[in-house]
């Protein structure tokens, strides 16, 4: 097995949005916002080549949507999808397997890819791996997240028939009850087999059921963790973004998580954070803080 940084755009986010609650001279420290409030982030993907599997986790914005929506969010840097594969000696046709973490613009755009005004997936040989429960929060949304899904983005995945679901276990548990109610621990965090060597974690603060890939390589654990923990600036538990639909979920899960990630070890693979891809744990007087930060092609 090997793993690959796939660097995609930057894009601007809105700080205080990012950091929830915490007050902007604090969180004007970890990632300096502009004359507009706005701070700059990450779309960085994970690939993992296994075998004769190569898998890509997350996708990107992609460059479909028109430049007034694109405008919103202030595109900079110097890095694409297709740059940063063909950089590690791969191209788009080589991928065999998108795990897409969950369905918002910003990590699943990159899937869809507008050709003579045809939406068709931007990956021809791959499968892409969702769950049932997380699609159908983003096929039938909610007001507040609706913005967030859109549907250019997701239903021609569908529509390829190139679309598979991982099974989430509490809607494994419901369906073997016959849908009736299972007591449930709101803040469990259920797994799932991906691979051998790959497991998804499924976590409900963000978004409903958001899949964290964690990987087994090397006798090391890393865990990609998309949305739970956008950056390293996130690790302090209030540190939670106003976009998270359940922030106390959010809360729960990120305290189960870090301890388990800090007692074993666990490398922390960041999406979003601008300057660190990762970080190990350490136990401080102030709680779970970060204890190295380094670049994946470090290990």
């Amino acid at each position: 097995m090997k793993l690959y940084s796939i660097e995609t755009e930057y894009f601007k986010l809105d700080g205080g949005a990012m950091f929830g609650v915490v007050p902007k001279v604090i969180w004007s420290k970890l990632n300096p916002a502009d004359e507009n409030n706005l701070c700059s982030w990450a779309m960085r993907c994970l690939l993992i080549e296994d075998d004769n599997r190569l898998i890509l986790i997350d996708t990107g914005i992609g460059n479909k949507q028109d430049a007034k929506f694109l405008g919103h969010y202030h595109l900079h840097g110097n890095h694409t999808l297709e740059k940063s594969l063909a950089a590690n000696g791969f191209s788009k046709d080589d991928i065999t397997d998108v795990i897409l973490t969950h369905l918002h613009f910003d990590h699943c755009g990159g899937a869809i890819e507008r050709v003579n005004d045809k939406l068709v997936t931007a990956f021809k040989n791959a499968t892409y791996w969702s769950n049932e429960d997380h699609w159908k929060t983003a096929t039938k949304p909610n007001a507040r997240e609706k913005a967030s899904f859109l549907k250019e983005n997701i239903l021609p995945i569908q529509e390829s028939g190139k679309l598979k679901f991982v099974d989430y276990p509490y809607t494994v548990a419901l369906k073997q009850n016959k849908g009736k109610w299972i007591e449930r621990n709101p803040f469990l965090l259920d797994k799932t087999k991906f691979s051998e060597k790959i497991d998804l974690l499924f976590v409900n603060g963000h978004t409903s059921a958001m899949m964290l890939p964690i990987i087994k390589h090397n006798g090391k654990t890393f865990v990609y963790m998309a949305d739970l923990l956008p950056s390293v600036g996130h690790i302090p538990l209030p540190y939670v973004m106003a976009y998270d639909m359940n922030p106390l979920i959010t809360l729960n899960e990120k305290e189960a998580y870090l301890n388990e990630a800090v007692d074993n070890n666990y490398i922390l693979f960041f999406e979003h954070d601008p300057v660190n891809e990762c970080c190990t744990l350490q136990r401080t007087e102030k709680g779970i803080r970060q204890k190295e930060c380094f670049k994946l092609s470090e290990i």
